[in-house]
């Protein structure tokens, strides 16, 4: 089976190289106009859509696993630019359905026989997808969806997965430093996101732990997992009909408040992702539905994850922040999740978070002031060192649907007020306020303690600089061998030089050209290696060291010993 599926793997990493050759003779013509020789070129907006039109074609092209990769792409703008964000989150996991043959093979082996498991089974597909499709079918006298895993996918995704591992390494080298860092962890990350996906046990899981958290609200419904039809393969759940949550016209025909209906649907992502810690992370309009008595109705669970504590806590900093529009606080809180480096530019970063807010207030904003903002942006964006951690970027997709799908169901629909009031509700304002108190009064008293035990530390320490007895004791950490590359680099470029230099002189003085060629040649791997050398990098690269979190782990190791 490892046989086959690398067999596979070889391939279709050609077929991948192919379809994506376009885009990198683009990249490579970006860099050197003429691909060898030549200029770089200038990248328009313009020019970016159509590579990301390109690009989505591409995927598209190449099935179901590159389709999951583009839809976890456009939730990452600290990976590919704003034109590729806005392009590839129109990306529909929709694929026609697969034979009825094959799916029904899928179910005998998990289940058994499909006439003696489900009393009625209907064989066309109510929806289709990349990884899966689901049928209406009847169970103990109830209708019941069946979610079944597309037949073969494993193999072709296992495939995909080692493309896109031994790709990576190349792509790195079409992109900046700043985006590399992140791409890094992509193919590990993705691949985790899409066997947890192809696990229909982990989605049962998943199912009923939400469904437990919101035992008792009566807002919103989750379909109840059906056990005895369930396995690995095979999800089988109550069918739960209703109008599609964007579909208005239907809304306003039943006499809804969509108003209302868009306050729910924000106040339940806040308690899945700020109190339980597990959400649903596919709320696109195909997997929301609305009930005639209004009542919310959530389908596939099958993209859900955790968020732990310490996020949690940093989302409602961030939250409270916003709401009193105190910006520092949110570019600390940023910088506290790793999201926001601390050498990024504050005030670049200020300016535009005050428009965020604006515009999310629908308050007036000056075009002039606009205009001022994006300059600043566009001149610094590639230099800000944004990155996303994995749970993080799929709460800061999850934030980014919702919101759409809100402001269709209320163009003046106000999050930041929501969000206030949830907040408030909740008494996570109170706390936190509590918290930064209490955190202010401990900076104060240590601050007092300094004022008591810093001044006799500096004057010993005066005392010793004016007997001229100060020792300073430097350790190098050189972890990534920094210094032996340079040195490598210093005596190659004596060597060449030495060479190039006494076959100039023998070939002048002498005329024996035989013995000038001869040092050339010996010259020639030197040069080989010092070109080589200069390559590859040297390991010396800013990482932040002292942002609240570091501090706080470092406190905390300090306190163990």
């Amino acid at each position: 089976m490892i046989a086959l599926v690398s067999l596979r793997a070889y391939r279709r990493f050609v077929v991948v190289a192919y379809r994506f050759l376009p885009l990198i003779v683009a990249y490579l013509r970006d860099r050197r106009r003429f691909l060898i020789f030549g200029r770089s070129r200038q990248v328009s907006r313009e020019m970016q859509r159509e590579r990301a039109a390109v690009l989505l074609d591409t995927l598209l092209t190449l099935g179901p696993t590159f389709i999951k990769l583009g839809q976890l792409l456009s939730t990452r703008p600290d990976i590919l630019p704003k034109a590729y964000i806005e392009v590839l989150s129109s990306l529909q996991d929709d694929v026609p359905p697969a034979p009825w043959d094959e799916s029904k093979l899928v179910i005998e082996e998990e289940l058994g026989d499909v006439t003696e498991v489900y009393d009625e089974f209907d064989t066309e597909p109510i929806s289709g997808a990349s990884l899966g499709q689901v049928y209406l079918a009847e169970y103990e006298g109830e209708q019941v969806a069946v979610k079944i895993r597309r037949p073969g996918i494993e193999s072709l995704v296992e495939a995909d997965l080692k493309v896109l591992r031994w790709s990576i390494p190349l792509l790195v080298r079409f992109i900046g430093e700043g985006r590399a860092f992140s791409l890094d962890s992509l193919a590990d990350e993705f691949a985790k996101t899409i066997r947890q996906e192809m696990d229909y046990s982990r989605e049962r899981d998943i199912l009923e732990e939400i469904r437990g958290n919101f035992d008792g609200n009566e807002d919103i419904d989750i379909p109840e997992p059906i056990d005895p039809v369930c396995s690995p393969r095979v999800l089988t759940m109550e069918y739960i009909p209703g109008t599609k949550i964007n579909d208005v016209e239907a809304l306003d025909e039943k006499g809804l408040d969509r108003t209302e209906l868009a306050t729910t649907l924000q106040e339940v992502y806040l308690q899945m992702i700020i109190e339980d810690g597990v959400f649903h992370a596919d709320p696109h309009p195909g997997n929301l539905a609305v009930k005639d008595d209004g009542t919310i109705i959530f389908y596939d669970f099958g993209m859900s994850t955790t968020v732990d504590p310490f996020i949690q806590e940093k989302i409602v900093e961030f939250y409270i922040a916003v709401a009193n529009q105190d910006i520092d606080a949110i570019l600390d809180t940023l910088i506290d999740m790793g999201t926001l480096s601390p050498t990024a530019d504050r005030q670049v970063m200020g300016d535009v978070l005050e428009l965020a807010i604006a515009d999310a207030r629908g308050e007036n904003i000056e075009q002039y002031r606009v205009n001022q903002i994006i300059e600043q942006v566009e001149s610094t964006i590639y230099e800000f060192p944004l990155r996303l951690p994995r749970n993080l970027a799929l709460v800061l997709r999850v934030a980014t649907v919702v919101e759409g799908v809100c402001v269709t169901l209320d163009e003046d629909f106000d999050f930041i007020s929501v969000a206030t009031d949830y907040l408030t509700e909740e008494g996570y304002r109170e706390e936190t306020i509590k918290r930064l108190a209490q955190d202010a009064g401990e900076q104060v008293q240590d601050t007092a303690e300094a004022l008591f035990t810093v001044p006799p530390k500096l004057n010993r320490v005066l005392d010793t600089v004016e007997r001229d007895n100060l020792t300073v004791n430097v350790q190098i950490d050189d972890e990534n061998h920094v210094l032996d590359k340079l040195a490598k680099r210093i005596s190659y470029s004596i060597i060449v030089a030495v060479g190039l230099l006494s076959a100039s002189i023998i070939y002048s003085f002498t005329g024996q050209w035989r013995i000038s060629v001869a040092i050339l040649a010996l010259t020639v791997p030197m040069v080989f290696f010092l070109y080589r050398s200069f390559k590859q990098p040297t390991g010396l690269r800013a990482r932040p060291q002292f942002t609240r979190q570091s501090m706080r782990q470092q406190r905390q190791r300090d306190e163990e010993r």
